[in-house]
């Protein structure tokens, strides 16, 4: 089970200032529970881990294999959290250089629709031209611009390559039950389908098809991934008692940072395979905390490697930065320094160590550093690299993510201003039914 240490926060916000917290984090909880706080109409992620059936996970797993039997790549098209989730998860449990490697047990997994790269779009078509390839089709609306722009360009180049029987068998669509441009595809063309729940929001919608499909394609077990999350969802149910609950104790904290003038939250992993955890991460916390001029920043950084770029500022920069530290406990695989008979590096100390020994001490060192520093630090940890800690790791945030927002005093679930850049894209660009913007935007520029 993972297990939350705030202990180095206490040197620069006290025990008594967290525990205050306990009242609000009790009326945060009730709203969510009751549906009586904003944003109540996108509670759906709340008790989703618990209430996923075995068929649900059979029906994902069969449509997996479909998949898996039929393509050497599956594209994931989406962007923001439909894709975000499942990369996260895909990319901690995969082995780092699978893809390389001649002999796959599992599709390759690439993704599209989360950028409007000319270049990247081009490489990417050019390396499916002589590949077998299906495509995981993510919109609620269908006309999200980057992910129907990439969508398009795949699904004529499958079908084109594979033919239109062939190429009905291996896209998929995850989108809206009833409305929107991808439902409509979907039922014409007549791919197999799943739903984007309309209560559950884009950024926590990875325990949903939208993460699962994917995770499942590439050969993970989603029913483990699920049980890890529905074990956090009890351990951070509205009975458990504040100080025993982790998602209670981290909203807390991170709004008591906040208070106190840490304005900059950074989420560190000393494991290259968290890298995309943290994406998904920023994601979650920046669209569902960033409103009405208020709300922490969501950093990220991969240590030890950006220590040695970022780690003079964190060290020595303004101190307006906490950390939070993801430290996974146990290493799937075993690897040893070895003694070299010159020691022209100097490391023959280090001789029969584990790798992940001297990567602990980088971790302990570096946090005693930063605290030393005037940066205050929290510790997650993580039992290894698995379904069940990833799937408990992702819901963990999630909740406290939805206790954190309401204390916060926004609305932890919508996004409004993520609309602002479309209009004048959708201007600019000339679209239909935006003549007036269009006019006003280029007499602007």
């Amino acid at each position: 089970m993972i297990s939350l240490n705030i202990e180095k926060t206490f040197g620069f916000i006290s025990k008594e200032s967290v525990s205050a917290y306990e009242a609000q984090v009790k009326a945060a909880q009730e709203a969510l529970e009751n549906g009586t706080g904003k944003g109540n109409d996108f509670l759906g992620w709340l008790h989703l881990p618990s209430s996923i059936t075995k068929e649900h996970l059979d029906d994902l797993k069969a449509t997996a294999q479909v998949l898996r039997d039929n393509c050497e790549v599956v594209i994931v098209a989406g962007i923001g959290g439909s894709y975000l989730g499942a990369r996260a998860v895909i990319e901690a449990l995969s082995n780092s250089f699978t893809w390389l490697q001649d002999k796959k047990s599992a599709p390759v997994i690439l993704y599209a629709g989360h950028n409007i790269g000319e270049d990247y779009l081009y490489e990417l078509t050019e390396y499916l031209k002589d590949k077998k390839f299906g495509v995981i089709n993510i919109s609620k609306s269908g006309t999200t611009t980057e992910t129907a722009l990439a969508f398009r360009l795949l699904k004529k180049q499958c079908e084109d390559q594979r033919g239109k029987d062939m190429a009905k068998k291996v896209i998929v669509a995850i989108t809206d039950a009833k409305k929107g441009a991808a439902r409509v595809t979907a039922d014409n063309e007549g791919y197999k389908s799943f739903i984007i729940p309309d209560n559950v929001g884009g950024r926590f919608s990875v325990l949903t098809p939208v993460g699962l499909l994917p995770i499942a394609v590439a050969g993970f077990d989603i029913e483990k991934l699920v049980a890890g999350a529905a074990a956090m969802e009890k351990a951070c149910g509205k009975d458990v008692p504040f100080a025993e609950n982790p998602a209670a104790i981290y909203a807390a904290t991170r709004n008591e940072l906040y208070k106190s003038g840490k304005k900059i939250e950074i989420l560190v992993n000393f494991n290259p395979k968290l890298h995309y955890v943290s994406e998904w991460w920023k994601q979650l916390y920046g669209e569902s905390e960033g409103k009405e001029n208020k709300g922490i920043f969501p950093a990220a950084v991969d240590f030890s490697t950006d220590l040695h770029s970022m780690g003079q500022w964190i060290q020595e920069g303004e101190r307006t930065i906490y950390e939070t530290v993801i430290s996974v406990e146990k290493t799937n695989h075993k690897l040893e320094v070895p003694s070299d008979a010159q020691n022209l590096d100097g490391l023959n100390f280090l001789a029969g160590k584990r790798v992940d020994e001297v990567n602990k001490m980088a971790e302990l060192g570096t946090q005693l550093a930063h605290v030393d520093g005037g940066v205050p630090n929290m510790r997650i940890v993580i039992p290894a690299l698995n379904e069940e800690s990833i799937g408990g790791l992702l819901y963990f945030f999630e909740k406290a993510c939805g206790i954190s927002g309401y204390i916060l005093g926004v609305n932890p679930f919508n996004q409004p201003g993520v609309e602002a850049y479309k209009k004048n894209m959708f201007a600019l660009l000339n679209k239909p039914g935006y003549e007036e913007e269009s006019k006003a935007i280029r007499a602007r520029l």
